[in-house]
């Protein structure tokens, strides 16, 4: 729904079957939509060839011999809450109009993307996988203006389940809410600049984890193979086990959180998904790959799986989001990111958010405008002083995360507490 307007429903359907062969140390893949005997027996050949090309060229060899035969089920959780589909428009309808709190709002839209997913792995030694996924993931966007100040406010909701989610992710509502703090950031002074305390909520907290240790941490990263597309890592492979990533309040976890956007009981290689831990006390313990770790992930039956993260999580700490704030003498709180730029080995970066507050003398002084920072990887993490407890901890998620030749486009869920960092370079700026 976008300015008051129903735009067209799209739909769309996909079904195909990738084949993987192994031979001899090599490895070949081949996709076919052509799902008859036929079709299948035709892509198993083209793969074997290319498995008979690529041998001897495998950094690891493998012995089909030795092969796993997972067998098991998942089903996203969902309570099958129906909800047709003129009560869908109408609350998209409602929510696009209440945005509409002022006229300085120029742009709303609301909108709902609905998705079944369905993985079957067969192995040649009697594995067999069923993955079955729901998705209802409600977006609202609105911008205000005035003069030459535009700001915009976003509200997300991205987790597994069916539609259920829209009362959970309290979509009702967030219509007017959402315009009142558009129209409050066009009003708000520009962030102040210089070296200072950075609070940030958990929904910031995704993108920071998502670039600046999920990227780095994946292990094809790491030994350069995504240099010249994605990009590579600064973190090198004798770093794992010794390195200090962050402070002692950092624990990160590989973790198949329910309902989280990438949870998933075995990867599309068939490996057993089970909280492992990335960063312990500070210290890289274990990079995304290898094995243990279940993060061989497919974008859809067109694409062979890859090391990519799923469900990459901080975990929570003991402080009050009210006890972090009080130990502030300047700072600012951000939330929500509205752009993001970081270099090719995942370690200088640059984040803007939508929404900032002021923070001085443990007191909240107001909202502020164009809030961004910037740092580098390798040091950013050593400055996190304090960890929100479970109270502050929330599950966000993001749906467009490119990595791959060719290009997979793949979701990823980030579940944080609110963390508070201390010598962070903050400036304003639209």
């Amino acid at each position: 729904m976008r300015q008051d307007t129903l735009e067209p429903p799209r739909f769309s359907l996909d079904r195909g079957a990738m084949l993987a062969a192994v031979t001899d140390g090599g490895y070949g893949y081949c996709a076919t939509g052509d799902l008859s005997p036929a079709g299948l027996q035709a892509a198993l050949d083209r793969a074997t060839a290319w498995a008979h090309a690529t041998r001897g060229a495998g950094i690891v060899r493998f012995d089909p011999r030795r092969m796993a035969a997972p067998r098991g089920e998942y089903r996203s959780p969902a309570s099958g809450k129906a909800i047709g589909r003129k009560a869908l428009i109408e609350l998209l309808a409602e929510e696009c109009a209440r945005a509409k709190v002022d006229p300085r709002i120029v742009e709303r839209s609301a909108s709902l993307t609905l998705i079944e997913e369905e993985r079957r792995l067969y192995t040649s030694n009697g594995g067999e996988l069923v993955q079955r996924f729901r998705f209802a993931l409600p977006h609202l966007h609105v911008t205000a203006n005035e003069g030459v100040e535009t700001q915009s406010r976003s509200f997300e909701h991205a987790q597994q389940g069916g539609l259920e989610q829209l009362e959970r992710s309290g979509f009702a509502g967030s219509g007017a809410r959402t315009g009142e703090e558009a129209l409050q950031l066009l009003l708000a002074p520009d962030c102040p600049a210089g070296t200072m305390d950075l609070l940030l909520m958990p929904d910031q907290m995704m993108l920071q984890v998502h670039e600046s240790i999920g990227h780095p941490l994946e292990l094809d990263r790491i030994l350069g193979d995504e240099r010249n597309y994605a990009g590579r890592s600064f973190v090198t492979p004798d770093m794992i086990g010794s390195y200090r990533y962050g402070s002692e309040l950092l624990d990160v976890t590989f973790d198949p959180l329910p309902g989280e956007l990438a949870t998933y009981a075995f990867d599309d290689e068939g490996a057993r998904a089970e909280k492992t831990w990335l960063i312990r006390g500070g210290i890289l313990v274990s990079a995304l790959g290898g094995p243990g770790i279940a993060n061989s992930r497919a974008s859809g039956w067109n694409r062979p799986p890859i090391h990519r993260m799923a469900n990459l999580n901080i975990e929570p700490g003991a402080s009050t989001l009210e006890a972090m704030v009080a130990s502030v003498e300047r700072g600012v709180l951000m939330r929500t990111n509205r752009s993001w730029s970081i270099d090719d080995s995942r370690n200088k970066f640059q984040f803007g958010c939508e929404w900032g507050e002021l923070i001085e003398d443990g007191r909240v002084k107001g909202v502020v405008k164009n809030p961004n920072y910037r740092g580098v990887s390798a040091s950013f993490w050593r400055s996190l002083r304090a960890v929100g407890g479970p109270q502050t901890f929330e599950v966000h998620g993001t749906l467009y995360c490119g990595k791959g030749e060719p290009n997979q486009g793949i979701h990823c869920g980030h579940a944080a507490p609110a963390c508070l960092f201390t010598g962070v370079e903050v400036f304003g700026g639209g």
